[in-house]
């Protein structure tokens, strides 16, 4: 039997896999169909349909508990859905790996403030001298990978 750790890193991995694939995959939708809004469109509707089926193998939370769920926490759906319609309208023009570069970078410092100051309920893990150096070799090396 793997250890949580691990099969929480294996998908998370998958999940970072998948994000320049979407880029691509959507971002040639909208050029495509010369809509990069209907091309999302298209996504959130196949997203959604997804997502209600495990919705429903899973089972549905209660009316109760989603209405008193804080407001602010649904503003991840606003979120959601600027990264779709930038990806697939900028990477055409942009190239997928520089458009990812920018997400990338964005994660990490957004990442870092989030878990420095526990934001949004997150687990507190402050912003050491050593995770910063890690960080910046991380961003370091994102930005490596796009020169030429």
């Amino acid at each position: 039997m793997m250890p949580p750790t691990t099969a929480y890193a294996l998908t998370m991995l998958a999940a970072g896999i998948g994000i320049p694939i979407l880029a691509a995959l959507n971002a040639g939708l909208g050029t495509r169909l010369g809509s990069p809004v209907a091309a999302a469109a298209i996504l959130f509707v196949v997203a959604l349909g997804t997502t209600l089926l495990i919705l429903a193998l899973k089972g549905v939370p209660s009316l109760a508990v989603v209405i008193t769920a804080p407001k602010h926490l649904f503003l991840a759906g606003l979120l959601v859905a600027f990264y779709i319609l930038s990806i697939t309208f900028i990477a055409p023009k942009f190239g997928v790996g520089n458009a990812v570069f920018f997400v990338l970078l964005g994660q990490l410092v957004s990442a870092a403030l989030i878990d420095h100051f526990g934001l949004f309920g997150a687990r507190i893990s402050p912003l050491s001298l050593t995770r910063s150096a890690g960080i910046a070799l991380m961003a370091a090396g994102v930005f490596l990978t796009q020169q030429a």
